[in-house]
């Protein structure tokens, strides 16, 4: 289960979606997600889960990919839909047995908001999966940049984010490893109740803050060790330039909001 998380992993590629510039695409990410919750109605996320796939298709990411990082979810997508049927009350009745009531109403609520969460986390997964930490940092920073006047440390919080994504992938794999050997040594993660199973995974914690702290002291080490000093005069390889494609994106995303609002009426 925990190598199905797939947040923080990029796959390189040179499609259109991933020579696209970074704020280009994190601009794109807050459109889609503001558009994903204004949507209502059957024709609303049938565009947004058009607009999805073909964003995956031309970024080319295998489908096997996008289901392996939807898994580690699939008990909060099955809660928040009985949750919903159970809950939502609405004029037609379907099923009514004492105090349980399904109604049509709710089940739609159901199927909306089960779409809404996976479409959500594919989306925002599409922002890593096609971009690498060294470029997410840069467009973090440079769309930041302006909060600089006002003394925000903007270059430490773009290192931060970009740091904290490329480490999620490696700590999971910590965590793998450090589960596979206490299995070996006779622990036992998987029989029990829920309460068990939590128990059993406290001896997790312990090693996985020592592995953690020592990563975080190599790095800051490593850092030291090439004069590393913060942003301040700092210059990059790879200077950020927005191309057509990128305002061509961009429309494409005004347009995608414009569309959504336009079927809410």
């Amino acid at each position: 289960m925990l190598k199905d998380i797939t947040l923080g992993q990029f796959f390189p590629g040179n499609t259109i979606v991933h020579r696209l510039d970074p704020r280009t695409k994190l601009a794109l990410t807050v459109i889609y997600i503001t558009a994903l919750f204004t949507a209502r109605g059957a024709f609303g996320y049938a565009l947004m889960f058009a607009v999805l796939v073909t964003c995956l298709i031309l970024s080319r990411i295998k489908p096997a990919a996008v289901l392996r990082g939807l898994r580690p979810i699939f008990i909060i997508i099955i809660i928040t839909v009985v949750l919903n049927i159970f809950f939502v009350r609405g004029e037609t009745v379907l099923v009514e047995y004492g105090f349980v009531v399904i109604t049509l109403e709710g089940l739609q609520t159901a199927l909306f908001m089960a779409l809404r969460l996976m479409m959500l986390i594919v989306g925002t997964f599409l922002l890593t999966y096609t971009t690498s930490p060294i470029a997410l940092t840069d467009g973090l920073e440079r769309i930041f940049n302006p909060l600089k006047k006002i003394r925000l440390p903007v270059h430490e919080f773009a290192m931060m984010m970009s740091i904290a994504l490329r480490f999620i992938p490696t700590l999971i794999e910590e965590t793998d490893k450090t589960m596979s050997a206490q299995k070996a040594r006779g622990a036992d993660f998987e029989s029990g109740g829920l309460i068990k199973r939590a128990k059993a995974i406290l001896p997790l914690i312990i090693p996985l803050f020592i592995s953690a702290f020592r990563r975080a002291d190599e790095l800051a080490t490593a850092m030291e060790s090439r004069c590393y000093h913060g942003g301040e005069g700092r210059t990059r390889m790879k200077a950020l330039k927005a191309a057509a494609r990128d305002y061509l994106a961009l429309l494409f995303g005004a347009a995608i909001i414009t569309g959504v609002i336009l079927l809410r009426s």
